[in-house]
């Protein structure tokens, strides 16, 4: 299983427009990707332009190859992107541990 996480900057005063757009790139896109496996979105609190977004895929290639290289990604873009003060910082991540 591998952590998509999106460090995501949005422009001033568009969070709800953005709540909206979010989670409907989610529903309508990103959960039909090969690979998907899940998802959480985190809003600053601190920091209301700046939300966490998550995506768990089985593989690195999944969102790499499957999703980005796929024209579901331009659609997501198009949901999403107008939103964005800047480009999102994207990391993928291996699970160490967890609670039980």
């Amino acid at each position: 299983m591998i952590l998509e996480i999106a460090d995501i900057r949005i422009h001033p005063g568009q969070q709800a427009e953005f709540d909206a757009a979010i989670q409907r790139g989610i529903n309508e896109v990103i959960c039909h990707a090969k690979g998907f496996s899940g998802f959480k979105i985190n809003h600053g609190i601190e920091s209301p332009e700046r939300y966490v977004l998550m995506i768990y895929w089985e593989t690195l290639e999944n969102h790499t190859v499957d999703f980005r290289e796929s024209p579901a990604f331009l659609q997501w873009r198009a949901i999403v992107g107008p939103f964005f003060a800047q480009a999102p910082v994207v990391e993928h991540f291996n699970l160490l541990a967890k609670s039980a």
